[in-house]
């Protein structure tokens, strides 16, 4: 009835104004949600899906959250076969490309400024600045994350991760300040995610 009443008063022009109005919170509300930038209280906070299969440790809400599934899927994968910690790779591949959703050059096709590709973003241009890692330890195409991951997972090992982790991701990325950030996100994405 007073949706009757409103319509009446508003007439048909300022009826359809006012449903896109609606439509268009609807909206904006709905992506505020899927990035993340809505805290839901805690009473009302969704359960968590359900980890993907061999995640050790197990997935944080953060990292259920914030890593795709399918990426979760790949970083759990490559960390169990080559005995990197995933939360370690889940954190490259934030800081790298926010697990590929950035819009930028060289995450999705082609190569960016230093020659890096992928969601990885891994040297794959021969004599660039990031040099061409990919011809050592990638296979397929360096865009396509099923390859970029375990790719990092295998430079991360052939440069001491497993007795070294700051010294192998300072590999990654020459700079102490990335080694820092990348062992922050990983203790948000999994208990003990940064140590070793």
């Amino acid at each position: 009835m007073i949706a009757l009443g409103l319509a009446r008063a508003l007439g048909v022009r300022g009826t359809v104004i006012l449903a896109c109005l609606l439509v268009l919170a609807v909206t904006a509300y709905g992506i505020a949600q899927d990035l993340g930038l809505l805290e839901l209280p805690a009473h009302a906070a969704p359960a968590p899906r359900e980890p993907a299969t061999g995640c050790q440790p197990t997935p944080t809400r953060t990292a259920l959250a914030d890593v795709p599934r399918s990426y979760l899927r790949w970083y759990c994968q490559a960390g169990a076969r080559y005995r990197v910690l995933w939360p370690v790779l889940a954190a490259i591949g934030k800081v790298e490309s926010d697990h590929g959703r950035v819009h930028l050059p060289g995450v999705r096709s082609g190569s960016n400024w230093a020659g890096a590709c992928g969601p990885m973003q891994f040297g794959c241009v021969p004599g660039s600045k990031a040099g061409n890692s990919w011809a050592r330890y990638g296979h397929g195409r360096p865009h396509d994350p099923a390859n970029a991951i375990p790719a990092a997972a295998r430079y991360l090992v052939d440069h001491g991760a497993r007795h070294n982790l700051d010294q192998a991701i300072y590999a990654y990325n020459h700079s102490w300040a990335y080694v820092t950030r990348v062992k922050q996100l990983a203790r948000r994405y999994a208990p003990g995610g940064g140590r070793r």
